[in-house]
């Protein structure tokens, strides 16, 4: 998001955050009511251009959001859409993509409290690994022409039973509601802003074999100290490396295997 939306998406975290501090908000129930509205305003481009329209007057946006959520949501949800549709967004898009992100914190939040987060973390990288080791797989959750209710039934039956409930909520959702980006992306996304609860970043760990607790805790402290912030390690196995293990953090990777060293002195022996 550039500009507006940027600050307009910056004023309604801090209002999400406000709100979520309170327990006797209940987040899942928040989390389904802003999906809905996500959904609503996806399905209605007309409405959200509306809601988006920097002609007409911040109060006046919010004063139609909230006649037309009426009895629909609770108090918090309506609150947070009529707050976000006061601001000034520099792409109707953007609104929805907004909502969507909060929704997904609301689960989140519902997870952190249970002390659940960190399941739902790993669960999350889990089943992006075995998406991508499954082609078959990734064609059924990913295909134009299944309709959402196809893909949520298998996804109920991969999933449902076998791990946390807001594991499920939140790729179902991804799967349903695709809203243009590809998979990857979006699980992607939901693994950062599950580290983002605490303010942690996520680094992906690939090694030849397992690591013991010992090295996970070693590497993790290594990490936060260069980092100056806690980190998340998803961790992976691949053989290929050879050895040692080979660390991404967003777009920075940190090689230190086998493979790695053998590339650049093939590298230095050719030039």
């Amino acid at each position: 998001m550039n500009g507006a939306s940027r600050e307009a998406l910056a004023s309604a975290r801090e209002r999400f955050n406000a709100l979520t501090d309170n327990t006797s908000v209940d987040a899942a129930k928040l989390a389904e009511e802003l999906a809905a509205v996500t959904a609503l305003l996806d399905r209605e481009v007309s409405l959200r251009r509306v809601l988006t329209d920097p002609a007409q007057a911040g109060e006046a946006r919010a004063e139609l959001a909230g006649r037309l959520l009426g009895s629909r949501v609770g108090g918090p949800a309506a609150d947070l859409v009529t707050g976000m549709v006061r601001s000034r967004w520099s792409r109707s898009r953007d609104l929805t993509d907004a909502l969507e992100e909060l929704a997904h914190s609301a689960d989140l939040v519902a997870a952190q409290r249970a002390g659940q987060l960190d399941d739902v973390e790993d669960e999350l990288f889990r089943f992006g690994r075995i998406v991508s080791s499954n082609p078959e797989l990734r064609r059924a959750l990913t295909d134009r022409n299944a309709t959402a209710a196809a893909k949520t039934d298998l996804l109920h039956t991969l999933l449902g039973g076998r791990g946390n409930q807001v594991t499920e909520r939140v790729v179902i959702r991804l799967v349903a509601q695709p809203r243009g980006r590809s998979l990857e992306a979006g699980l992607d996304a939901l693994s950062k802003l599950a580290a983002s609860r605490r303010d942690r970043m996520v680094a992906v760990v690939t090694s030849a074999v397992p690591l013991s607790e010992e090295q996970r805790q070693r590497l993790g402290a290594s990490l936060a100290q260069l980092y100056g912030r806690q980190i998340h390690l998803n961790l992976d196995v691949d053989p290929e490396v050879l050895g040692g293990v080979q660390v991404r953090i967003g777009d920075e990777v940190i090689n230190g295997t086998i493979a790695d060293r053998l590339d650049e002195a093939a590298r230095r022996m050719a030039g």
